[in-house]
């Protein structure tokens, strides 16, 4: 069976490591530095990890954050890479594939598309069809929520998902599974996508999600 999140996290690792420490990454505001030591703390710190989606726990995750970005920068990519600790949930079975799939490949195209480097590459076949798979359920919790007009999600075969509020004007978004991804959480501008819809919907829909 195919274990698209290590192969992933591989990805990912190396590109943290060839970047550097102060390189900077899609994620507002965070350098490579802290991409990392968030990557470690979600699997290594539970406790603080909960502050990622809870608000009342922010401030703990925040203040465990700043003293993982006083570790050495190598430390922090080498326990990324050797994966989760024997207690974390991910070391479950399945869990890894599961919860991380798009979050690695998400991450590793916020620091290799940050920059001015070459084109992203093509995923392969079976992982864009892992991606698709979990992609309806990411767009209707992200970007269906916030787009204030319909979205026709497309594929370049013409396979699609249709998400966001029903009898606004509507704006067709294709590309292959991991553009359309990175649309749905926000890092359509440096997506490779094509945009088609009514130029007031499209304007709309860009002061939300960005778009190219």
């Amino acid at each position: 069976m195919s274990n698209h999140a290590l192969a992933e996290r591989h990805r990912l690792a190396e590109l943290l490591a060839a970047a550097g420490p102060d390189a900077p990454t899609l994620c507002a505001g965070w350098s490579t530095r802290d991409l990392a030591a968030h990557l470690v703390i979600r699997e290594r710190r539970p406790d603080a990890a909960a502050g990622i989606r809870i608000g009342p726990l922010a401030g703990h995750t925040h203040r465990v954050q700043e003293s993982y970005t006083e570790r050495p920068y190598e430390e922090l990519v080498r326990l990324f890479r050797s994966g989760p600790p024997v207690l974390s949930l991910f070391s479950l079975p399945g869990a890894d594939e599961a919860a991380n799939t798009v979050e690695y490949f998400v991450h590793a195209e916020d620091v290799a598309r940050a920059g001015e480097g070459p084109a992203p590459r093509p995923t392969p076949p079976g992982r864009a069809e892992a991606l698709w798979r979990r992609l309806p359920l990411i767009a209707r919790l992200e970007a269906g929520r916030r787009s204030p007009v319909r979205l026709e999600l497309s594929r370049p075969d013409g396979r699609g998902l249709t998400v966001g509020p029903a009898g606004s004007p509507t704006v067709r978004i294709t590309g292959e599974p991991g553009e359309l991804l990175l649309f749905a959480f926000g890092r359509g501008a440096r997506a490779e996508l094509t945009v088609d819809g009514p130029s007031d919907a499209v304007e709309a829909l860009r002061h939300v999600l960005p778009v190219p």
